[in-house]
């Protein structure tokens, strides 16, 4: 038994070609945005990067208890402006 809504003709998911274009330029330009703010704060991927190390070397059983030690231990700024200068 399937019931009608009365929306069956409407393709709510579709997008008119200037819908689209529009997508498509604010995908490219956040892409961009992203890039730019990544590469001026190399920051980001040394603590991504030590976070990942971090877990596969440990491969603790609860990854959010571990992350929430990880990201709020005091000694981290520490330790990632001193692998910033290596």
């Amino acid at each position: 038994m399937s019931q009608k809504s009365g929306l069956e003709a409407l393709d709510i998911g579709a997008l008119s070609s200037e819908q689209q274009e529009k997508l498509k330029q604010f995908k490219i330009n956040t892409r961009i945005a992203n890039e730019k703010y990544l590469r001026s704060h190399p920051e980001v991927e040394m603590i991504l990067g030590e976070f990942l190390r971090e877990i596969l070397l440990k491969r603790p059983g609860d990854i959010r208890e571990f992350a929430a030690e990880y990201f709020t231990d005091p000694a981290l700024p520490g330790r990632i402006v001193k692998k910033l200068e290596e």
